[in-house]
Formats: C-alpha cells, sequence, structure tokens
C-alpha cells in the first residue's frame, strides 16, 4: 500500500495560515540545520534537507500553495516535467534562499555558463568571539580595550587558492564547476553541495605546502574595541568586518566582543538601572533629614521624608547608567536608592534610656489594627 505522503505545512513546522514571509524563515531554519555541510555523513539529515526543500518549493510559492491548498499534492503534480526541472521542481526560489544561507553555490549552478565553471563559490567568513573583564567603573563609563582573537586567515603562500604555488585548481569533474548537484526525488528535485568538491566548485590536485589545501592558515588577530558605556555583564558588542576573511572574495565575518563585568562593592545592576542601599538611623527614618548619597557621579544630598519605611525606595531618574542603542543624546537609566533602616545590636544605658522614653511617649499599639482583624469571626 503506498504511503500517504507527510503534510508539507508539518515538514516545515508552520501552520496553515502563516505568511509566506513566515514559511520562508521555516524553510531557512531548517535548511540551515539539516545542511549536509553541517552533517557530513549523516544520512537521517540529508532525506530531511531534501524533504523540507521540496515543501518549501511548493509552500513558497503562492500559485503552487494554493493549489497545493485545493488539492493536495496531485494539484502541483502537473507541472511534471515543464521547465522547472525534473519532476516539475523549479530550483529558482530554493537555490536563492541556499546561495544566501551557504554562500553562493547554489545560485552559481543556476547562473551556469562556462564563464562561471571553474570559479570556487565565495564564502563569508566565519564570526568570532573574544571575551573582556571590565570592573563595574570601566563599564559605566565605556572605553577602548585590547582583545585576542584566535581566527583562521587566508593562507600567504597560495593566497587563498589551496592550490601550491605554480599550480592551480580545476574544474570539478562531478558538478562541473557548478559546486552543486541535482537530485531527482520522483515528483520533485532539489540541488545540494556537490559530494566531491563540498560545494566549491573547484577539485585541487597539488595542495599547497602551507595550509594543506584548505587555503587558510591560523593566527592571533590583536584589535583595539570601543566598549560603548553602559554595557552589562553578557554583553555583546559587535565589530562588523573584524571575523575571519572570506574565501574565494567573499566578505569578512564579525567579532563579537562578549563582556564580563565585575560586580560593585557599592551599586547593583537592576537591567537598565542601578541600585544603591543607603543605611538610615531610627531619628532621621522618623522625622525625616537631608543625607548624602554615592551616585555614579559623585555625592548627592537626597531628602529622606519624615516616616520613612524600611525598604523604601526612593528614584533618582536619569542617574543611572547610560542605555545602549540610544539615538542623540545619551538616554540614561534611574538610580534607585533604598533606604534601611539600620538598628543597632546593642545599646548603651544612655542609648536604653532614649528608648524607653520613647516608648513611653509614643501613643497606640501598631499590632492593635492586626489583632483585631484576626479575631474577627470567619464566615
Amino acid at each position: 500500500m503506498a504511503t500517504r505522503p507527510r503534510d508539507l505545512y508539518a515538514v516545515l513546522g508552520v501552520d496553515r495560515k502563516a505568511s509566506q514571509e513566515d514559511i520562508k524563515k521555516a524553510y531557512r531554519k531548517l535548511a540551515r540545520q539539516y545542511h549536509p555541510d553541517r552533517n557530513p555523513g549523516d544520512s537521517a539529515a540529508e532525506e530531511r534537507f531534501k524533504e523540507v526543500g521540496q515543501a518549501y518549493d511548493v509552500l513558497g510559492d503562492a500559485d503552487k500553495r494554493r493549489k497545493y491548498d485545493r488539492a493536495g499534492v496531485g494539484g502541483v503534480a502537473g507541472r511534471a516535467g515543464g521547465a522547472g526541472g525534473p519532476g516539475g521542481f523549479d530550483m529558482g526560489s530554493v537555490t536563492d534562499i541556499l546561495s544566501d544561507l551557504f554562500g553562493g553555490a547554489a545560485g552559481t549552478a543556476r547562473r551556469g555558463g562556462a564563464g562561471t565553471a571553474s570559479r570556487p563559490r565565495t564564502e563569508r567568513g566565519r564570526d568570532v568571539e573574544a571575551e573582556v573583564s571590565l570592573s563595574f567603573e570601566q563599564a559605566m563609563s565605556g572605553g577602548q580595550v585590547s582583545v585576542e582573537v584566535p581566527m583562521a586567515t587566508t593562507c600567504q603562500t597560495c593566497k587563498g587558492s589551496g592550490a601550491k604555488p605554480g599550480t592551480s585548481a580545476r574544474s570539478c569533474p562531478r558538478c562541473h564547476g557548478r559546486g552543486v548537484e541535482a537530485d531527482s526525488q520522483g515528483l520533485f528535485s532539489i540541488s545540494q553541495p556537490c559530494s566531491r568538491c563540498h560545494g566549491r566548485g573547484v577539485v585541487i590536485d597539488d595542495p599547497c605546502p602551507t595550509c594543506q589545501g584548505v587555503g587558510q592558515t591560523h593566527t592571533v588577530k590583536r584589535y583595539k574595541v570601543n566598549v560603548p558605556a553602559g554595557v552589562q555583564d553578557g554583553s555583546r558588542v559587535r565589530v562588523a568586518g573584524k571575523g575571519e576573511p572570506g574565501r574565494n572574495g567573499g566578505g569578512a565575518g564579525d567579532l563579537y566582543v562578549i563582556t564580563h563585568v565585575s560586580p560593585s562593592p557599592v551599586f547593583a545592576r537592576k537591567g537598565e538601572h542601578v541600585e544603591i542601599e543607603v543605611p538610615l538611623t531610627i531619628p532621621e527614618a522618623i522625622r525625616g533629614a537631608e543625607v548624602e548619597v554615592p551616585t555614579l557621579h559623585g555625592l548627592k544630598r537626597v531628602r529622606v521624608p519624615a516616616g520613612t519605611r524600611h525598604g523604601t525606595v526612593q528614584r533618582l531618574r536619569g542617574e543611572g547608567p547610560p542605555r545602549l542603542g540610544s539615538s542623540g543624546p545619551p538616554a540614561r537609566g534611574d538610580l534607585h536608592i533604598r533606604f534601611v533602616i539600620d538598628v543597632p545590636a546593642t545599646l548603651s544605658r544612655e542609648q536604653r534610656k532614649a528608648v524607653d522614653e520613647l516608648e513611653r511617649v509614643m501613643d497606640g499599639d501598631p499590632r492593635a489594627d492586626l489583632l483585631a482583624r484576626a479575631e474577627e469571626p470567619r464566615p
């Protein structure tokens, strides 16, 4: 008995009401996840890659999608053998996306022609990361830091070709320099990176002795990076074009600097804001006071209202750290001042006498209302 084909929406993991953009995003994600270059030797991943490509060929085309929604796979089967290629599979939209994801091999296959047959596909360089440690003060003010980044760079012996000096790469005999090969799957067909040249479009018979045919060597790059004011622990600072160089004319990747910020003995970071605990004496909390508190810009006097309770927070707008990514003048978070009542652990004779006198003159029992509510009859 014939196996019923899987629902194409389920293959891409999207709802039937998904927009064309959502379908495209789902395909890009799955194609990247199951691409043969990322799963060498994994036949299950290869089959999944083909399956999502077939699903996107139908759902990624608005006209095919309408036919599929009305009549299922049979609604799009009539195109078999047409200009779209084997089984009616039009590689246009899929190969364009594969070109974006994997550096252009699929796009090269579509363009074809003698002028491009032996040209290896371009590849964007990898993004790289570096970590830096900052004090709390450095994170608040920003500044320049030095980073060392191990990365692959273009081999100077072969200038990135991978071939021994005096020799050159030749067009791949399997894919004829296109970098991809088509695999027919009944109704559908999908292109994938060539199994012989792994999508490069060329093969190297006499590899470079320095890089062993890879076209890249490993080194350590040193950069001065401007860290913006206001970074937090774990912030990622992007430096465009400072990652690994691309291959065969591809653009360089980016450098991401990960910040590790030491805690402050005074301030606590709370998202876009900072908080500080300020102790108050019992008299200051009762009658109010004007006290001096630290801020990110030095000491500042603030007014404590009479009757301030333990844990009361007072906010100073714009006295916090700079907000990352704000346009115009640097916007800043707030400084939260948390007042805590300083209760002495021991009392001198004079202090005890003063407390006894205070208790005598204070009116009422602060727990009276609580106890009254607790004694009320329950329904």
